[in-house]
């Protein structure tokens, strides 16, 4: 599959790169994709959460009144659930929210993205290119000229690129990343995908194996 390639003002620079059918032409496994969403929404969560149970809330263990005879519930001490300020009944407790998944389920799903993404027409292939200075109004200007900026987009960079990251940072639809970073997620969320040159290669190379 070929592929256009723009410039930095979104203009056609007369030149195609060829996609690996493999990586962005395949039928999309929705399955692998859910997995891998699923996985990476679970290890967002902190995991943090905690509440005392009545073992460690501060307060005397004395029995409060008799046993039998006052009409009402046992009560084993102030600390015991039923009253206000005592423990929590199997409160949250801190945890880890991480799911294994297979590394190969996982580059299926990366590439199902990609290739619905090339069908859907919204991926885009742009020359390399560097700012001379972290200026938001430059990126502003360069998703204008690519007909994105009032789309949710994502830009995969090749490698570090510290002008265009900083340039983005400010922009609430707009995500830079590099080609490592790329992750199924950030794919399906984003409305418009723009792939640098540069960063074909390393996505070819690490899903075609």
């Amino acid at each position: 599959m070929k592929v256009a390639v723009l410039d930095v003002k979104g203009k056609d620079t007369g030149r195609k790169v060829e996609l690996s059918d493999d990586v962005f032409g395949i039928e999309p496994n929705e399955h692998a994709i859910y997995l891998d969403v699923k996985q990476y929404l679970a290890h967002q969560r902190q995991g943090t959460h905690k509440s005392k149970e009545r073992a460690e809330i501060k307060g005397s263990t004395r029995k409060l009144k008799k046993q039998k005879g006052t009409g009402t519930a046992r009560a084993g001490s102030i600390k015991s659930p039923v009253f206000r300020g005592g423990g929590r009944i199997f409160g949250p407790r801190p945890r880890t929210y991480a799911q294994k998944l297979n590394k190969n389920v996982k580059r299926l799903a990366r590439k199902s993205a990609l290739s619905l993404k090339s069908k859907e027409k919204a991926l885009l292939v742009v020359e390399d290119f560097q700012f001379d200075a972290p200026k938001t109004k430059d990126f502003i200007q360069f998703l204008e000229s690519l007909g994105i900026a009032e789309k949710k987009s994502l830009i995969v960079l090749g490698g570090a690129n510290d002008n265009v990251f900083l340039s983005s940072r400010n922009l609430k639809r707009s995500e830079v990343v590099t080609n490592s970073e790329l992750s199924t997620y950030k794919i399906l969320n984003a409305k418009s995908l723009v792939l640098l040159e540069g960063a074909l290669e390393g996505i070819q190379s690490n899903l075609s194996k």
